[in-house]
């Protein structure tokens, strides 16, 4: 819908909504710009205050995937009229708790009333405007670089059935709320070319946005993918959110398969995630480096693939 719409000629758009990236960038001096970002969901675990600090976390994560630093957010409440209100208190303070870890200010926000929950923060930050890292950088020959592990959607929807496993949750729950702070500070003392976080399209389809924006192939190796306690048996067993089915349909004719890679792997890589980790286009030469500063910071990375000049199809995705 969005591309119907007129284009704005304003040459201080850095980053507009036309380049399908993960927040707007506006340029306000040659040495600030700021980002911008929305994003507010149903609750998708029981716990009230947990589920606000998922919002919050996930809400903050396009700042950081675009290397920028949070500066102040706008919470965004839709709540039932007869809600009991010490549930909503609990869903504020947990968001409020992770925006506090992010030094990012809560300034004011809006509510509304609606019979279904609904909770969310608008992000603004600030970024040096000839630092900014798109999804369209990506070069022949740079390593992809993986934060976090998939599985947020299908353990969602165990959730959601009542049949998740405790472990399944305490891994998930730890994933959702686990900021990118400390991955974007680490990655802006390297070269990379290209960052992304992977949410709501899963893997696949934020790795195509990649490929699309920066026009070359990537090369997946499936069995370096990290996944999250349980992910694969929630797929066994059939706990399949919407969003899944629907990246699935949406971007599949873009990938190739070796042969022997198994059907529930090919599922988990478009599990749609919530406040997933970063996708990182890193030079060769300085993949080995930003691997062992992230992990030595605390941020679970791992390398999954490569990017090769344009072709067909667009991602390949083998074994190892």
């Amino acid at each position: 819908m969005l591309g119907k719409l007129a284009r704005q000629q304003d040459p201080n758009v850095l980053v507009g909504f036309d380049q399908a990236d993960d927040a707007g960038v506006y340029k306000l001096d040659s040495r600030t710009a700021l980002v911008q970002t929305v994003d507010f969901f149903t609750p998708i675990v029981d716990d009230p205050y947990v589920f606000g600090q998922i919002a919050a976390t996930n809400s903050l994560s396009d700042v950081y995937a675009m290397g920028g630093r949070p500066l102040t957010s706008l919470a965004m409440v839709c709540f039932p009229e007869k809600g009991d209100l010490a549930i909503l208190e609990r869903i504020l303070a947990g968001g409020l708790s992770k925006m506090m870890e992010a030094k990012c200010t809560v300034i004011g926000g809006h509510s509304i009333r609606d019979d279904e929950t609904k909770f969310g923060y608008s992000v603004t930050g600030v970024i040096d405007p000839e630092r900014v890292l798109t999804n369209g950088g990506a070069k022949v020959g740079d390593r992809l670089l993986f934060t976090k592990a998939l599985g947020t959607g299908v353990i969602s929807t165990a959730i959601k059935k009542g049949v998740a496993k405790p472990s399944w949750i305490d891994a998930s729950v730890a994933s959702m709320t686990t900021l990118n702070k400390k991955a974007a500070e680490v990655i802006t003392a390297f070269s990379v070319h290209a960052l992304t976080d992977v949410t709501g399209f899963g893997l696949i389809g934020h790795a195509r946005e990649l490929a699309l924006a920066s026009k070359v192939s990537l090369e997946l190796y499936a069995n370096r993918i990290p996944l999250l306690d349980g992910a694969l048996e929630c797929v066994r067993a059939g706990y399949i959110p919407g969003g899944l089915k629907a990246n699935r349909e949406f971007a599949e004719c873009t990938v190739e398969y070796e042969d022997g890679i198994s059907d529930e792997i090919k599922t988990i890589l478009f599990d749609p995630q919530t406040a997933g980790g970063l996708l990182i286009s890193v030079a060769a030469e300085d993949a080995v480096e930003l691997f062992q500063a992230l992990n030595a910071a605390g941020v679970p990375a791992i390398e999954i693939g490569e990017v090769h000049e344009r072709a067909k199809p667009m991602i390949h995705v083998r074994w190892s």
